[in-house]
């Protein structure tokens, strides 16, 4: 029985990370479309029906493509930190509450948390290890950037812990049958949204590939695998964050065609929010995170403990 319940998890994992995989050439797909539209153009609509084989056109093209090796480039680090970071990415997918068969993590937060504090490393070797001042300037940011959001991403994932008294993801599914968390509070989820798009590096904050002033950040040495690989993540990455926005505070994880278009909505604003904002200065980003959002989510959390010791 025991045997049984492992193969069983493992292909639920499995169907799990391919069910990533064409997500995330479904949402470049999606990305490259409302861009397009948004700059009145048309996205990409040749390759199969309105263009919907040209994501896996693209991925064919990427990983056939010739690798290449700088000279200098510290080779081993070079060539795995973006397998590890893609590999990380996979593995916070099995936080996700199914209600049936795979895991179930009572600590789920504190794994996210730890998964992501990890990322930042991958980008950081990966900017070292390219041996180009470009890539490290691109890795240098992305440590500092990902740092200062990550402590008011933890602060404000502690409020929500600290109302429900549980790490695990599927009691926030019981707790918002009344109302929705975003109604309780509104703030805390504005500032979730935009320190998901720094932790993702995306537009407004994607210093870490600011291709007018770095070329194309910590990534530029990369080609063909190496490059498809840390593209993959990120994109897994913004899927994942959208998830975990709709489960923290749009009424959990439920296995019903709302939550899907509420997640999709999530990853279109994140699309939405690259083909309208311009780059934010960079002293303003760390201003933004220590001065603002900082503040508010320390304030939100003594609030909560306050009404928590004052109900009890």
């Amino acid at each position: 029985m025991f045997n049984m319940d492992m193969i069983l998890m493992f292909f639920g994992l499995l169907i799990l990370i391919i069910g990533v995989l064409i997500g995330v050439a479904f949402l470049t797909l999606l990305e490259r479309k409302v861009l397009g539209y948004i700059q009145i153009r048309k996205g990409p609509n040749k390759v199969g029906f309105l263009g919907v084989i040209q994501p896996f056109s693209d991925a064919i093209k990427l990983f056939t493509k010739e690798q290449t090796y700088p000279n200098f480039s510290n080779y081993l680090s070079y060539y795995f930190s973006p397998v590890v970071s893609f590999i990380l990415c996979l593995l916070i997918w099995m936080l996700i509450p199914y209600m049936f068969n795979l895991i179930s993590f009572n600590l789920g937060i504190l794994f996210f948390l730890c998964c992501t504090s990890m990322g930042v490393y991958t980008v950081m070797i990966a900017g070292w290890s390219s041996n180009s001042n470009y890539a490290l300037l691109g890795g240098l940011r992305a440590v500092a950037q990902t740092i200062s959001y990550e402590v008011s991403l933890a602060l404000i994932l502690m409020s929500s812990v600290i109302l429900l008294m549980d790490f695990n993801l599927l009691m926030f599914f019981l707790y918002q049958k009344m109302i929705w968390f975003l109604f309780i509070m509104i703030p805390l989820s504005m500032c979730w949204i935009s320190s998901m798009l720094a932790e993702t590096n995306r537009t407004p904050f994607d210093f870490a590939e600011g291709e007018s002033e770095l070329v194309s950040g910590f990534n530029i040495e990369y080609s063909s695998g190496g490059f498809a690989l840390i593209f993959l993540s990120e994109y897994s990455m913004i899927l994942f964050m959208s998830f975990l926005y709709v489960v923290i505070y749009l009424g959990g994880y439920n296995m019903d065609l709302m939550f899907y278009l509420k997640l999709v909505f999530i990853s279109f604003l994140f699309i939405w929010v690259r083909g309208t904002l311009p780059r934010y200065r960079y002293d303003k980003l760390m201003y933004m995170a220590w001065k603002g959002y900082l503040p508010i989510s320390l304030n939100y959390l003594i609030l909560f403990l306050g009404l928590k010791i004052f109900l009890l």
